[in-house]
């Protein structure tokens, strides 16, 4: 009795000098997924993917229904993410480009405030995430096809008594597909594809490589939390589960509706929130993150982040934040500028290049499910739905009722009850675009590929056109917009 005393008070003991090494500051680990819509998750609502670690935590932590990224791209959104900067204002809108390397971001603020900052798994920032990370960990050779393959390793390996954040970045669930020791965990005979894809064969079999990959991301985020335990810090870390856009199918990624632009967000951090299930429909942006970790972190934000700290609707899920989320869509493969606004209720869309139509990325467009589409499309046979994606020309506004039309499917912009909520997000949008120093480039970036399955290359293929907020410097303007 007296020997299991003793070690009960020294497992205490431990405990307590983990959770408080660092001056009590709570160690972050970001866990952000490559491609993965925002329900697509069993704790969202999904029956059909399997991501039990995710929607344990999920169980015992905050799951946030309303977080908006600002770009439908991987590296842009991630710039954003770290930057606390929208799109334009960190001079890479575009896929593939990068902020200026003095541009400040979350990571070397961090750094600067004691924290040890680690990178593993996917790069995709250029030379400038170089800056701000203690340990980089990203060849191929140790991030293996899932991206995640040293999350483990890094954790251990990070010096004691320091507080750190680690920005865990996966490959899963990004195409193309590769088979892991996961593959066929989904029947594809189980799966039932959206009402925009066809529910054909190539596409439930699609769908179902794509939920093995959220599947392996799910279970290395197990292996993480478990080595947590192991080293008893998991009371005192803040963890963040999301993703950088949509997934990779036609109607999603690239799209600036809910599918392309919401992600899933869940707050685990038993030592501060506790470990009872909540959840949050307050509007987020992806720019906010950045500045509430600085404040969890006890670091002021610095005057570039143009995003506010929610630190409020996580002592307090029930509080509301924002009245307005911004979004826009830049180059991708093919040529666009989409700016949105959404409210509580409704979503606005002005589409400054309405001639083209919206087949999603290269990636998407080379799928199964988009050759079904195209397939029958080209037969007759889709629904309005399934047939979006093929429009053109397009509206030049887009007005939807997101209480009622969760898929944002109709468009009421032109329905005469709906005028005042019209004029209202139409006109916040233009000065959320004044403010923050964006506009509509003539010369944008033009198609690199034809908009037709395969990667034949166009004649502007490398050539870079005039980037969105160029000309009026937004690089330079820290004003966040409507809020």
């Amino acid at each position: 009795m007296k020997h299991h005393l003793l070690t009960l008070l020294l497992f205490n003991f431990i405990h307590l000098v983990n959770l408080f090494a660092g001056n009590g500051k709570p160690n972050i680990i970001v866990f952000i997924a490559d491609d993965v819509s925002w329900n697509d998750l069993g704790c969202y609502g999904n029956n059909q993917v399997k991501s039990p670690v995710t929607d344990r935590l999920a169980s015992h932590g905050i799951r946030f229904n309303n977080v908006y990224l600002t770009a439908s791209s991987c590296s842009p959104s991630r710039n954003s993410i770290l930057t606390g900067r929208y799109p334009h204002n960190t001079g890479a809108a575009e896929l593939h480009t990068e902020p200026p390397l003095d541009m400040v971001s979350l990571r070397e603020t961090l750094k600067s405030n004691g924290y040890f900052t680690a990178h593993s798994g996917k790069w995709h920032m250029g030379k400038y995430i170089e800056r701000g990370f203690d340990v980089i960990s990203r060849d191929y050779e140790e991030i293996g096809h899932s991206g995640s393959d040293s999350w483990v390793r890094v954790l251990k390996e990070r010096p004691k008594g320091q507080p750190f954040f680690l920005w865990y970045a996966a490959l899963d669930a990004h195409r193309p597909w590769g088979d892991n020791q996961y593959s066929g965990t989904h029947n594809p005979d189980s799966v039932i594809p959206p009402i925009y894809l066809h529910n054909g064969k190539e596409t439930r079999q699609d769908l179902a490589q794509y939920y093995d990959e959220i599947f392996r991301f799910d279970k290395r985020i197990g292996e993480v939390i478990e080595e947590l335990e192991n080293q008893m810090i998991l009371e005192n870390t803040l963890i963040i589960i999301m993703a950088d856009n949509g997934r990779p199918f036609p109607h999603s990624k690239s799209r600036v509706n809910d599918r392309g632009m919401k992600t899933p967000f869940i707050i685990h951090w038993p030592g501060k929130i506790g470990k009872k299930s909540r959840t949050s429909n307050s509007l987020i942006s992806a720019i906010d993150i950045a500045p509430t970790l600085l404040e969890i972190a006890g670091a002021d934000a610095p005057i570039s982040f143009q995003g506010q700290s929610f630190l409020e609707v996580i002592e307090d899920p029930s509080e509301d934040f924002r009245n307005y989320v911004f979004a826009e869509h830049n180059w991708h493969d093919f040529e666009a500028h989409e700016r949105m606004v959404r409210n509580k209720d409704f979503m606005y869309i002005l589409n400054s290049r309405p001639n083209k139509p919206q087949l999603g990325p290269l990636d998407a467009l080379n799928s199964p499910a988009f050759r079904e589409l195209k397939y029958l499309y080209e037969k007759g046979k889709l629904s309005a739905a399934q047939t979006d994606v093929f429009v053109s020309p397009r509206p030049y506004e887009e007005l939807y009722d997101c209480k009622n039309d969760s898929l944002q499917l109709l468009n009421i912009a032109s329905v005469p009850e709906y005028n005042a909520i019209l004029n209202e997000l139409r006109s916040i949008l233009k000065q959320w675009m004044k403010e923050t120093g964006d506009n509509i480039p003539v010369n944008l970036t033009k198609d690199w590929y034809l908009p037709d399955p395969g990667y034949i290359t166009t004649e502007d293929k490398d050539i870079r056109g005039e980037m969105p907020g160029f000309i009026n410097n937004a690089t330079q303007i820290n004003h966040p917009g409507p809020f």
